[in-house]
């Protein structure tokens, strides 16, 4: 229940997923994994509390990822998402296994320290039963901002839907995988809202620019993954060779068009990518 110590859990800053011949466990088609069993047991949008394990309820059934953060690393952004879309599932994918024992023990820890505060949350008991947690009056968090500034007042503004509840963290979760093999198994096709690639690996070897995590060959797969009209793809690097290269690469593509300065400045994505991530700190 205590948060782990990262010193413990050091690991290579990139892997190959091509060259990663790790076996993993996968379900032959994504609606044939259950999300809610180990990974989103008590997720705000669960209403039937009284399934048995290993079988399917009407609302279990529609828990699944709608947003990813591919490489998710140390869970900075997985977790921040989780606050600040507490209507998406958020699932961090990474491929190192000390990495993502340390991001599922970090999600566990969080969802406990919202409980020990008073966080709204509705699970279920040991009987099958849902139960709320207390909230503590007079506390709200939001983790919206505005056009301009955000301050207190903003935080507590009682008509934003999220200003009535903290983050309970249940709706965030990471799964150990390679995304370069088995996403189709996990991920229905046209169910992200978002797609998130921080700081991939630049791959600066022009023989090895193929294995760059966006191409025109990628790009349609991501497309694939996305929901028509409203589907968001996210990167972000230190790289300005790699940032030009993934511009171009999405100006080039049918599937996507950029969106405007003023829409990715009001975007508190783009923010948590800057600052929540380990790179980006």
């Amino acid at each position: 229940g205590q948060m782990p110590q990262k010193k413990f859990y050091r690991s290579r800053a990139h892997c190959n997923p091509l060259s990663f011949n790790e076996a993993f466990d996968y379900p032959p088609r994504p609606d044939l994994f259950d999300w809610t069993e180990e990974h989103y047991p008590n997720h705000p949008q669960l209403s039937d509390c009284g399934t048995d394990a290993g079988e399917f309820s009407a609302s279990s059934a529609q828990i699944h990822p709608t947003v990813l953060d591919v490489g998710c690393g140390f869970g900075g952004l997985t977790l921040a998402l989780s606050a600040l879309l507490p209507e998406e599932t958020i699932l961090g994918l990474e491929i190192r296994s000390k990495v993502t024992e340390y991001v599922r023990l970090r999600i566990l820890a969080s969802r406990k320290e919202a409980m020990g505060t008073g966080a709204s949350i509705a699970g279920c008991d040991g009987d099958g039963e849902t139960h709320d947690a207390e909230k503590e009056d007079g506390e709200t968090h939001d983790a919206e901002k505005d056009d301009t500034e955000t301050d207190a007042t903003d935080r507590d503004d009682p008509n934003d839907k999220r200003a009535s509840h903290r983050p309970t963290h249940q709706n965030a979760s990471v799964l150990r995988t390679n995304a370069m093999k088995y996403l189709p198994n996990h991920i229905p096709p046209r169910s992200l809202s978002k797609l998130f690639f921080c700081f991939p690996d630049p791959h600066f070897k022009k023989k090895n620019h193929p294995r760059r995590i966006v191409s025109t060959r990628l790009l349609t797969e991501y497309a694939h993954w996305l929901k028509p009209g409203e589907g968001k793809l996210y990167c972000i690097t230190d790289v300005r060779d790699l940032h030009e290269w993934h511009v171009e690469r999405c100006e080039e593509h049918p599937l996507f068009e950029e969106v405007t300065e003023e829409e990715m400045e009001g975007d508190e994505c783009v923010w948590a990518m800057r600052t929540e991530t380990e790179e980006g700190k």
